[in-house]
């Protein structure tokens, strides 16, 4: 496959931009490193990281993604069959290496981060110049989450990141909670049963905006994400709360229903809040859930 992309220079007369690959692996591994976070939303942990004599190996990029899931990231300067076998390789080696990696964590970001680290989700990001179609049909045959991710380089200052194939991690369901016997239970049950039918139609609506969405299961969100989350849902007693991956002055504040949390904690990514209490607030924040997933 070739990138269709074509990027023009409009200064002094229209110029195209010619994209083009990295002279060497480790140009674009640098690349990355630099800036883990913006461009995949993960926070960088270490480069070259041995697996030990037994193993025999070093892991390009160790990270940790904004959801807290362990993240193995490989490189390739163009297109290299190899890459997918030799990811989930290293892959293999994070989850029977939990402690070392914990440690790690530990070293780099402290002590909660440490404790929260979602075991549940590891992931395994590739990044390369190009890749086969056989790699794009094994991707879908594992249970692990992988994205495919490929690169351009546009001039000197330029760089593009495209996802040609992302697959989320099969993982256990979540437990039904117990049902109240009494009046006043009933009526919480009444309450919840009405949460769960909003959220449901909220979880309809944000993995039907592609085929790259994957939905993360934390205690304290459910995260949809493409490369990086753009939107988390948590539930309260008589709303959901959507914070979302966008600008709120682009989106639009609107008293009731949307509110800028840019400086303010809660749960989960994302600038703009979205309460949804019924189905039709649903329906009117589609184009927002749209914004947010274009952005990311």
């Amino acid at each position: 496959m070739v990138a269709s992309l074509r990027i023009y220079s409009v200064e002094g007369g229209a110029r195209e931009v010619r994209a083009s690959l990295a002279e060497t692996e480790a140009e674009v591994q640098a690349l990355i490193e630099g800036s883990m976070e913006v461009m995949l939303g993960v926070r960088f942990l270490a480069s070259e990281y041995s697996t030990g004599p037994v193993h025999g190996g070093r892991i390009d990029s160790l990270g940790l993604d904004e959801n807290g899931a362990p993240v193995v990231v490989e490189y390739k300067r163009a297109t290299d069959p190899g890459v997918l076998s030799q990811g989930l390789f290293y892959m293999a080696w994070l989850t029977d290496h939990r402690g070392e990696f914990q440690d790690l964590v530990r070293e780099r970001l402290g002590a909660t981060a440490a404790s929260q680290v979602l075991w549940s989700a590891p992931r395994l990001i590739c990044v390369a110049g190009d890749y086969t179609r056989y790699d794009l049909h094994a991707v879908r045959e594992h249970r692990r989450s992988i994205d495919l991710v490929r690169y351009r380089l546009y001039g000197d200052q330029h760089i593009s990141l495209e996802t040609v194939a992302s697959v989320a991690g099969r993982g256990k369901p979540a437990p039904r909670a117990p049902r109240c016997r009494t009046a006043a239970g009933e009526r919480d049950r009444r309450t919840t049963d009405a949460m769960a039918e909003l959220a449901a139609a909220v979880d309809e609506v944000l993995l039907g905006l592609g085929e790259d969405v994957a939905k993360v299961r934390r205690k304290q969100y459910d995260a949809y994400r493409r490369l990086r989350n753009f939107a988390c849902v948590t539930t309260r007693k008589d709303k959901l709360l959507v914070y979302l991956r966008c600008v709120p002055a682009d989106a639009g504040v609107e008293q009731g229903f949307t509110r800028d949390v840019t400086d303010l904690g809660h749960h989960g990514t994302g600038d703009l809040e979205v309460q949804l209490r019924s189905e039709q607030d649903v329906e009117r924040a589609v184009e927002l859930f749209r914004l947010a997933y274009a952005g990311a």
